[in-house]
């Protein structure tokens, strides 16, 4: 039988002594959701409410929180947090919270990502609630894990789904996954390490959003977590995920491998049309590893770290986005939303 791990043989309460565990990579995410109105959205979106960076606010609450969870929680242990990302994103009638945390030790972090989670929801709601004091913040919960003992665990979809149907006070979400969905995702240590500024990712982000993607994103892991990146990317399983970086000869540049470890179908026509396009104008652009194909009904493609090679992936991609997407639906056409 299993047994809790905050309390000891007689039920007092307790500090798990972790010194015996050794130290390990440690990264969690967590996500969360305010249900609220079209009017808040669409405010909130245009930055036009009447406590303006509504979005920025909430972020560095969340981030806040999760330096803060000890304090906060009575059992918790205090950890040295390496990273803490929160990022949102829109439906009709939510927004949406995702937070990620890292750190290096004996102990997880999926508390400091739920703590981020629930202050930058509580913080959403205190800037909306002049317009809408009946907003609700739902579905706080872990999504994934990495380290330590037990390794990866990620939570099921369906039981993402059974805790927000079973809240009766709110209607159950639209499906996460839609036909139109995108993520970029940023293979960058420094750039995760917050040591340099990542320009690729944007150029990205808005790019596909242009041509009528929803997008989540950018994503930005250092290259040695690429994989648990990729596995982020893929978890709500996106029409498109396209990642820039860790694609050269470097020993840190690991992105094809961890490419190729999740893909069931390759696509070299469209890996080497991008090298081609590069090496026409800058011969070093031979070097780029970068690979392309199908991880599921999702459509991953790997773009080399530079600016230019972004622009060349972009303009081989666009002609051929629409077709392969319908093709990978199941269709031969599409037309642009």
């Amino acid at each position: 039988m299993s047994e809790l791990s905050h309390v000891d043989g007689e039920g007092r309460a307790r500090m798990v002594d972790v010194s015996a565990k050794s130290d390990t990579t440690r990264i969690a995410v967590a996500g969360g959701e305010l249900q609220t109105t079209a009017e808040v959205i669409a405010l909130v979106r245009a930055d036009d409410m009447p406590k303006a960076d509504v979005l920025s606010t909430a972020r560095i609450a969340g981030i806040a929180g999760a330096k803060k969870t000890a304090e906060l929680i009575p059992l918790c242990h205090q950890l040295a947090l390496s990273s803490v990302k929160v990022e949102f994103g829109f439906t009709e009638s939510t927004i949406t919270i995702e937070a990620t945390a890292k750190t290096k030790g004996p102990t997880g972090v999926e508390m400091e990502a739920l703590t981020a989670v629930a202050v930058a929801g509580l913080t959403l709601h205190d800037m909306v609630k002049a317009v809408d004091p009946a907003a609700t913040l739902n579905g706080v919960r872990l999504l994934t894990k990495e380290g330590g003992k037990h390794g990866h665990w990620e939570r099921p979809e369906s039981a993402v789904r059974e805790s927000a149907a079973n809240d009766a006070n709110n209607p159950a979400p639209e499906p996460i996954s839609e036909p139109r969905a995108a993520v970029v995702l940023v293979a960058s240590t420094g750039a995760a390490a917050g040591t340099r500024v990542d320009t690729t990712g944007p150029v990205l982000t808005e790019w596909l959003a242009g041509l009528g993607f929803s997008v989540r994103g950018p994503l930005v892991y250092a290259d040695a977590d690429i994989t648990v990146g990729l596995a982020d990317a893929l978890r709500f399983e996106p029409a498109l995920v396209i990642s820039t970086g860790g694609t050269g000869a470097s020993p840190t540049d690991a992105t094809p491998e961890a490419t190729l470890a999740v893909l069931t179908r390759e696509l070299p026509g469209v890996a080497e049309a991008i090298r081609q396009r590069g090496t026409a104008k800058f011969p070093l652009a031979s070097l780029s590893r970068g690979v392309a194909g199908l991880a599921g009904r999702s459509v991953v493609v790997n773009l080399p770290g530079s600016p230019g090679g972004v622009k060349d992936g972009m303009a081989v991609l666009e002609p051929l986005l629409d077709h392969l997407l319908a093709q990978v639906a199941g269709g031969g056409s599409h037309d642009k939303h």
